[in-house]
């Protein structure tokens, strides 16, 4: 179906305003017969008749008409722009709704620039063909209608000469629709290529700046945007051929009506008043078939807009699972078992290879393994990020499948090496855990996650932003609120992907003991390179090359002298060197020494 075809079910949400919007227009329309009408008269009657007492009616008459189609047109704009809004809104809003339920393989693909300038540019370029299209194009149609009737009315003849242009207008107009998709898809296609890039250098600023890549950067960025330079220049190379040549048409047809109306006076077939009255209707005529043109450029570009925007909303959504039950919300207790998955993310290239085990409610399974071993790919299939293609994965003793998407992603809460915060205040991020959550709950989540003392030293405290990504916050400080907002939303499942890597060993303390009473009587995955963290395991699993090749207890890996012996032997698996337990001292801080 075409793309603005599509988009009529949003307008039929509105006829009331669709309605009240095309009746303004329409009767301001209407309006455009009087003042010929007035001009006609005025010469006929009025100066050649001898008749003074009908000037200053007719004159009334005009400024009535103007007045009426002023306040007609402020009307139909006001209506318009709310009408506009409100179809803009639910369009963007099904949009984005729709992206929301996408799965990562699709995210995986996409520039978030580009995703970015469908849900606001092109949004906006598919809803402005449409209203303004529908209204303007209507009342154009209109127009043009009532201004060729009256001109039969005055002298069918000139009437004739007047529509001389209108097929060569036509033809034109043919001529340019045919040919404009492919210009205008170049350039929304280079639009979005230059703001995907944007995105990325805005995003990476501090990258940029500690390479002093920012020649580099001016030139990639200079490249795209010379691009969609070039390709708005060929949608307006082509602009600047049609609408001059349109208006030099529209011009023709001007000069035609004078100089054979002029003819017509001379000979007596015509009066002088009615040749005004057709001077005056010939812009009426040709100014809304100017219009139609620009209605075209608009229609193309919203056409090139919403082919964009319903690719997205074409996508496949990822799997919601049934709907929710008595049966499907009881309350999950954790108890997670593998069975033969196997998973890949492109055909013939597998990830994970007969992947079995148990981890039984309150256990702690920690995943170990060089990097591309499988380990986060393992633990995205439990909350069905990416969908295995063989095996399957048990919860509580019930394929996940069989989980509505949102009951099963309630019952997991995850800690990554980096933790993303929102551009909102300490207490907005840890909402996301628990909306609605409480003062006191939040200070409770942030002293178990030893983030109490940082937090109560910010400005604000709780309502201190955190700046986009937690920009002002640091990598510890954010590790802490991430482990807060995860207690806050108290899971029977915790996955924990690396989540002390990227600290000092001082703020690897604190984050630990953090770590340590979150996991408490929960089922939790641990993905760790630190021994700290994985000897205490329940079970270690070692992963190479999406197998498991090892599995057991710290101790009976290490009297294996296997792989996991090697990767202690080579630091690969390590405790941060000379370090002796932290003392925490009474302002909250935690102090180590070096031996």
């Amino acid at each position: 179906m075409h793309p603005n075809l599509r988009v009529l079910r949003y307008l039929r949400r509105y006829p009331g305003l669709a309605a009240a919007t095309l009746a303004c227009a329409i009767l301001g329309t209407v309006t455009v017969v009087v003042f010929p009408d007035v001009t006609r008269r005025i010469i006929d009657d009025a100066i050649r008749g001898h008749r003074p007492e009908l000037l200053v009616p007719l004159v009334a008459a005009a400024f009535a008409a103007f007045f009426a189609q002023a306040l007609l047109n402020a009307l139909r704009i006001l209506l318009n722009n709310v009408f506009e809004q409100k179809v803009i809104f639910d369009l963007r809003s099904d949009l984005y709704g729709h992206i929301q339920r996408l799965p990562l393989t699709w995210f995986d693909n996409r520039a978030t620039g580009d995703v970015m300038t469908r849900l606001v540019e092109d949004v906006t370029a598919v809803e402005r063909v449409l209203i303004d299209g529908i209204e303007q194009g209507t009342v154009a149609v209109l127009q043009i209608a009532i201004v060729a009737v009256l001109m039969v009315a005055y002298n069918p003849a000139l009437a004739l000469v007047a529509a001389v242009p209108i097929p060569l207008l036509a033809v034109g107009a043919l001529a340019y629709t045919l040919t404009a998709r492919s210009r205008y898809r170049l350039q929304r296609r280079a639009a979005s290529d230059m703001n995907a890039i944007l995105h990325d250098n805005l995003s990476g600023i501090r990258q940029i700046k500690t390479y002093t890549s920012e020649p580099a950067e001016h030139a990639r960025f200079d490249s795209a945007s010379r691009r969609l330079a070039d390709a708005t220049l060929v949608v307006m190379r082509a602009w600047a051929i049609y609408n001059p040549a349109m208006t030099f048409l529209t011009a023709c047809g001007a000069v035609a009506i004078i100089g054979y109306g002029g003819h017509e006076v001379l000979i007596g077939r015509m009066d002088l008043g009615a040749l005004f009255a057709f001077t005056v209707l010939a812009p009426f005529l040709y100014e809304p078939i100017g219009r139609l043109h620009s209605l075209n450029q608009i229609f193309q570009a919203g056409r090139a807009a919403g082919e964009r925007v319903f690719e997205i909303m074409d996508a496949e959504p990822e799997p919601s699972g049934p709907p929710v039950t008595d049966a499907n919300a009881a309350a999950i207790r954790g108890d997670v078992r593998y069975e033969g998955v196997s998973f890949s993310y492109a055909a013939g290239q597998p990830v994970l290879h007969d992947i079995s085990l148990h981890a039984p409610p309150g256990r702690m399974v920690a995943l170990v393994g060089s990097t591309g071993a499988g380990k986060s790919s393992l633990v995205s299939l439990l909350v069905r990020f990416y969908e295995l293609t063989g095996g399957r994965i048990l919860l509580d003793g019930r394929p996940i499948e069989s989980y509505p998407a949102a009951a099963l992603r309630g019952a997991v809460a995850m800690v990554t090496q980096e933790s993303f915060l929102f551009n909102g205040t300490t207490a907005e991020n840890l909402r996301v855990g628990k909306v609605g959550a409480t003062e006191e709950e939040m200070w409770n989540a942030l002293e178990a996650a030893n983030a109490a003392a940082f937090v109560r030293r910010l400005p604000k405290g709780l309502h201190s932003p955190v700046g986009e990504r937690g920009v002002k916050l640091s990598v510890g400080e954010k590790q802490r609120i991430s482990i807060a907002r995860a207690l806050l939303k108290n899971p029977p499942i915790l996955i924990l992907d690396e989540a002390t890597a990227s600290v000092d060993t001082v703020t690897e303390r604190l984050i630990q003991g953090a770590l340590d009473r979150l996991m408490t009587h929960r089922t939790s995955f641990v993905i760790a390179h630190r021994l700290s963290t994985v000897r205490h395991a329940d079970e270690i699993l070692v992963l190479e090359r999406g197998r498991i090749v090892e599995r057991g207890r710290h101790s009976e890996l290490l009297a294996a002298n296997g792989v996991y012996a090697r990767l202690c032997r080579t630091n690969y698996l390590s405790d941060a060197p000379g370090m002796r337990p932290a003392d925490e001292n009474a302002s909250g801080v935690v102090t180590e020494t070096l031996h």
